[in-house]
């Protein structure tokens, strides 16, 4: 059965840095387009960051030269390199495979003083 876990999500003071990763069983991720969304309490999912297959990356602007998605294809794990969070970046981070249709439990990421 296919599952996608993330990991590294946390309470974090606004400046900190966290790394999200979306571990991957009973399925290689190298060939596919991976993203991480986010959904804050009250709001809708949100897409932050893609990265295709040639790791090729797109960001949402609120994140851009903030965040970093990659992808260790050894490890059969994406990442989400997250620097100089906000208060305004808590919310549970999903990782998604949209070409399959499959979504990771999420991780709750928590920025606050």
């Amino acid at each position: 059965q296919v599952q996608l876990v993330e990991s590294g999500g946390g309470l974090v003071q606004p400046g900190g840095s966290l790394r999200l990763s979306c571990a991957a069983s009973e399925i290689t991720l190298s060939i596919y387009i991976m993203a991480w969304y986010r959904q804050a309490p009250g709001n809708q999912r949100e897409l932050v960051a893609t990265i295709t297959k040639d790791a090729f990356t797109i960001y949402r602007d609120s994140v851009k030269e903030r965040f970093t998605i990659s992808r260790d294809n050894a490890k059969n794990t994406v990442y989400l390199q997250m620097n100089n969070l906000k208060p305004e970046d808590t919310a549970v981070y999903y990782c998604n495979l949209a070409q399959l249709g499959y979504w990771g439990k999420g991780t709750l990421v928590t920025v606050s003083s």
